[in-house]
């Protein structure tokens, strides 16, 4: 990373933690230039929700898009990190100082709850944004929102509130960012997902850059 680049993406490896129950990620390698072989290959498994990631509207909605069918647009440019303010068990943010901030022209923004990101924990009192935050983040015309825990909703929650909220919305997610290291101001995000096709989710490598005076 160069001064004006800081990347906000969990690293992915075998102790990275995982949703219980999900596919852990795993590498096999296939050729080895120490075992003779002209290159090194390798192959790997996980889920697609595994480290930093985005949700298609597909992982919800049987009928909506897929990753591949999502528009870029929300991942790329001028953004906000906030540290967010939360309260409850399980924390949620709290919609009342989303709705004091003035958010006015803020297209992405980037929710940091976290002093530290330890990606080989997963912890399952995590704060989410929550289904009345995610009404605040849908009606303020927000194009994306990214937090630096592994879900918008509870791990608790069944219905899925807040993601659905933002998703009907036309609101693109980020979860699993690592903000640890990032100051509250305004960035260029740098975020896009594979073109997977017909898939429900895509890791990103999820990078802020100073934005140019």
């Amino acid at each position: 990373m160069t001064p004006d680049l800081i990347d906000i993406s969990q690293p992915l490896s075998a102790t990275t933690a995982i949703w219980p129950g999900d596919s852990p990620f795993s590498q096999e390698w296939v050729m080895r230039i120490e075992e003779g072989m002209s290159c090194n290959v390798s192959t790997i498994r996980m889920s697609l929700h595994c480290g930093t990631h985005t949700d298609a509207p597909f992982h919800f909605f049987p009928q909506g898009q897929t990753i591949d069918q999502v528009t870029l647009h929300p991942y790329l440019g001028r953004c906000r990190v906030i540290q967010g303010t939360f309260s409850g068990s399980p924390p949620l943010i709290d919609a009342s100082s989303l709705e004091k901030r003035n958010l006015n022209g803020v297209k992405r923004l980037l929710i940091k709850t976290q002093a530290t990101n330890n990606p080989n924990h997963f912890q399952k009192d995590f704060c989410a944004l929550g289904p009345e935050a995610a009404k605040v983040v849908a009606s303020n015309g927000i194009r994306l929102i990214g937090i630096d825990t592994p879900s918008m909703d509870t791990f608790q929650s069944k219905a899925l509130e807040a993601h659905k909220t933002l998703l009907k919305g036309g609101v693109a997610i980020l979860e699993n960012l690592n903000l640890s290291q990032v100051e509250e101001g305004d960035y260029e995000l740098i975020a896009l997902p594979l073109k997977i096709l017909g898939a429900d989710s895509s890791p990103v490598r999820a990078i802020l850059r100073a934005l140019q005076p």
